[in-house]
């Protein structure tokens, strides 16, 4: 029986019930002593603690700890697209979802398992220190390959036809973020309502290719091991947003986090991707992407913009919850003067090609 470790105690997570449910539930993963758990950095939205002291690292993922929408936070179908994706591109393997509203054991909530995976996240520019230039440009282009591969998927075929409705996709996306916006309201944020008004006079026709979507693909949401020479992707992670869909909707915020570094003077973000790195121009990206799914991609102005407005609504919704005192971990204080740079690009790159 997993011991109880009554000093390690983190926000959100009973660290002591955890370990009785893994030893009640999995007890090949019960490593017979405590549990020690650490919430991760990096995410501002659903909370992930790396859990050690189990036969192999573990983590757990729950929704953030207040203000969630109905349709936010579903951690059963974060847990569901993993699982099924396991094999088709790089994913963590998934242990166990599980409903604990009810019996308030772990997190109160849903929360799911899945087993850590070995890498590192290239969230900085000094994280590029540990790998070649060479290496970071082929990096870029397998970036743009496993985005191609996820968009090929046939959700019939692995069981996620009811996954998401493809069609009105777009107009739904800017009713939700709208939605999202509105319940995040405590301060005027002009140039953010004026591109909200001008993305959804401007929705794209549907009619084109649908897929798999993942929603926030970006470099910082993907582990990174090998060699110094040639780094891959161990996995890609945080699927909360996945749904089915546009998938130009994944390559306009990949672009988007592309060039983040360069947003408002590197104010909204310091992201890995700088010049002299290694890493190709997105164009380029492009190109692999294109040459990988075998299409010629669009121009992308609509969804690098609405890459913009997402990101800049989704730190709204963390700044309202960090002024009510709902949010866990550092620098939660600098997003809220992040939400107006974003918003401003996004009206500037409206009239931008790709």
């Amino acid at each position: 029986m997993t011991e109880v470790n009554e000093a390690n105690e983190v926000p959100g997570l009973d660290v002591n019930g955890l370990g009785r449910w893994l030893a009640r539930e999995h007890p090949g993963l019960s490593g017979g002593g405590p549990l020690t758990a650490a919430l991760i950095d990096g995410g501002r939205s659903n909370l992930t603690y790396r859990v050690d002291g189990a036969r192999v690292p573990l983590v757990v993922r729950r929704p953030p700890l207040g203000h969630v929408l109905s349709t936010a936070h579903d951690m059963r179908r974060e847990h569901r697209v993993i699982s099924v994706l396991r094999g088709i591109i790089p994913v963590p393997p998934t242990v166990d979802v599980v409903d604990d509203t009810e019996a308030g054991e772990v997190t109160g909530t849903v929360f799911f398992v899945m087993e850590h995976v070995p890498g590192e996240v290239l969230s900085h520019p000094d994280k590029n220190a540990g790998w070649t230039p060479g290496g970071l440009h082929r990096l870029s282009i397998e970036i743009a390959e496993v985005l191609a591969d996820l968009h090929a998927v046939d959700p019939a075929e692995v069981g996620l036809a009811d996954f998401g409705r493809p069609e009105g996709y777009l107009a739904r996306q800017m009713k939700t973020w709208r939605r999202q916006y509105d319940a995040s309201r405590s301060r005027e944020q002009p140039a953010l309502d004026s591109l909200q008004e001008r993305l959804a006079a401007s929705v794209p026709d549907d009619g084109g290719r649908t897929g798999v979507v993942h929603g926030d693909y970006r470099i910082d949401n993907m582990l990174v091991a090998g060699p110094p020479g040639e780094p891959r992707i161990a996995a890609v992670l945080d699927w909360e947003m996945a749904t089915l869909g546009d998938p130009l909707v994944d390559l306009g915020m990949l672009g988007m986090y592309w060039h983040i570094g360069e947003l408002a003077g590197g104010q909204v973000a310091s992201g890995s991707i700088v010049p002299g790195a290694g890493y190709p121009e997105f164009g380029e990206v492009v190109d692999a992407y294109a040459a990988r799914a075998g299409i010629t991609v669009p121009d992308l102005a609509w969804y690098r913009a609405f890459a913009c407005y997402k990101l800049a609504v989704i730190l709204e919704g963390i700044h309202f919850r960090y002024t009510g005192g709902q949010t866990v971990g550092e620098g939660f204080d600098k997003i809220g003067a992040l939400v107006a740079p974003l918003a401003e690009e996004g009206l500037w790159i409206s009239s931008r090609t790709r």
